[in-house]
């Protein structure tokens, strides 16, 4: 009788806050979303500034949607930590212009 091939386990142990598919420090895009308003890229640049020093605005991308109601900007960090990239994402997704962070 052969020996029962071993299962992988089904409730695998959750990853802990130190373990990151990043090796830091690394290069970070973060690409935020909201309506095109006055303000909006300088709002962004602002929040993203608080977290990462280093951060040049005039490196942010902008795009326009078609049909000029939404812009997405770019913003490219040094990012240091996971606890900085987990940071600034809530910082981003509260802020009232912003519609979506990826």
């Amino acid at each position: 009788m052969s020996k029962p091939e071993s299962l992988p386990d089904p409730d695998p142990a959750p990853a802990t806050e130190t373990e990151s598919a990043l090796t830091f420090p690394t290069t970070f895009p973060i690409k935020v979303m909201g309506r095109t308003q006055d303000g909006f890229a300088q709002a962004v640049s602002e929040v993203v500034r608080r977290h990462a020093a280093d951060f040049d605005p005039a490196a942010l991308e902008m795009r326009s949607s078609k049909e000029g109601n939404w812009l997405s900007v770019t913003a490219t960090i040094n990012a240091t930590s996971r606890a900085q990239l987990d940071d600034l994402y809530r910082e981003l997704v509260a802020h009232p212009m912003v519609k979506m962070v990826l």
